[in-house]
């Protein structure tokens, strides 16, 4: 038996008129990308497209060369990122075309992003742009709409449920009416039972999905309630200080390093409850955020492949389930820092990390921690 690995997608790399007006005329997430500098020594930024380049997802070209290469290198399908905001979506357009047309022939489900669409990228949440508004008439409508890609013959199932994610499920004001009426809509449509997913992503969202109708987690990495305290509280930063190089070198985002942080994610305890891991290649979202920003620094695709391998081995190990399935954030979360796909410092590196973790389970984590590669 193999573990399924499923990447999260994002959409964002294409012009849409809700992007224009928000943040000027062509914007995509390339813009942010291609604006990051390093911020001190060691600092790897910007990151950088190789062999897709600066893509645009309305190209079937492009999504079939993703799929392509995903699929080489051993990811099972891709999670696609879904915002809909009251019967209006944005981003639609790859997803759509992937729907319409019947390609990539390459397994996908969706992850509803249900959170408000604010200036969060450049730090600026308080500015609202699209409000969530909930109501169990648009609890109907987007059911009746998810149902054309449930009954999808590429789309993703569990105990042959279609799989669904909610990224914060803690926002949906009544999440078991919610569920209730999804539940009821999906079985008059013709589409049966469904899977449905709460994401871990804040503490909040850290509790038995169960209590709120949902039927496992999806863990979200980095997982922020776990990272303890940046390098900035260490030795390095009261260095930095005393040379009157700290503003300078740090400004005002939080630095850990990648080994430690996984040390932490692996220490952390089972849930009671299903739950479907994540690891993250890496992840450093200046690029984004001008402040507060959180830099995941001296990732490595053997680091990266020692975690991947660790959780395969513990998911495969693991009887709670007999669905084997691995997240992975994220396959072109390229201003977030966090991407499988090629870049002009590491190539396929990661890619072929990820292949190596899935074939050859020979050195977890805990044995490349032993190494004097390790931190001392």
């Amino acid at each position: 038996m193999q573990a399924r690995l499923i990447a999260f997608y994002l959409p964002q790399y294409h012009p849409i008129p809700e992007n224009d007006e928000w943040w000027g005329k062509g914007f995509t997430e390339w813009t942010n990308v291609t604006k990051a500098k390093p911020l001190f020594s060691e600092h790897y930024q910007p990151h950088l497209p190789a062999d897709l380049g600066f893509y645009d997802l309305r190209l079937s070209e492009t999504r079939q060369a993703q799929a392509d290469l995903a699929k080489e290198y051993g990811i099972y399908g891709f999670c696609y990122y879904h915002y809909w905001f009251n019967g209006k979506r944005l981003l639609e357009r790859p997803f759509n075309d992937v729907l319409n047309s019947g390609q990539p022939d390459f397994p996908f489900c969706l992850c509803w992003a249900n959170e408000n669409w604010t200036r969060r990228w450049d730090g600026k949440e308080q500015n609202l742009l699209l409000k969530q508004i909930y109501s169990e008439e648009d609890d109907r409508l987007h059911m009746q709409w998810l149902a054309q890609a449930f009954s999808d013959r590429r789309y993703i199932k569990v105990d042959g449920k279609p799989l669904f994610l909610v990224y914060r499920a803690t926002k949906l004001p009544n999440p078991q009416q919610t569920v209730k009426i999804w539940r009821e809509e999906a079985k008059r449509l013709g589409v049966g039972e469904i899977f449905l997913c709460r994401v871990e992503s804040f503490a909040s969202e850290q509790e038995d999905p169960r209590l709120i109708g949902f039927d496992a987690s999806v863990e979200f990495q980095p997982d922020w309630t776990q990272l303890g305290l940046p390098l900035q509280k260490g030795r390095l930063w009261h260095l930095a200080r005393k040379l009157g190089l700290a503003h300078q070198a740090y400004g005002n985002h939080n630095i850990y390093e990648y080994s430690t942080i996984v040390k932490h994610m692996l220490a952390k305890s089972n849930p009671t409850y299903q739950r479907f891991p994540c690891v993250t290649p890496s992840w450093d979202n200046t690029a984004r955020r001008q402040a507060g920003a959180i830099i995941l620094q001296n990732s490595t695709p053997e680091v990266y492949e020692s975690w991947l391998r660790t959780i395969v081995d513990n998911t495969l190990a693991n009887n709670y389930s007999t669905e084997k399935i691995v997240f992975i954030n994220a396959w072109n979360e390229w201003a977030e820092g966090n991407h499988l796909e090629p870049c002009q410092k590491w190539g396929h590196a990661y890619l072929e990390a990820t292949r190596m973790a899935l074939r050859d389970r020979k050195t977890d984590f805990t044995t490349y921690l032993s190494r004097e590669t390790c931190l001392k």
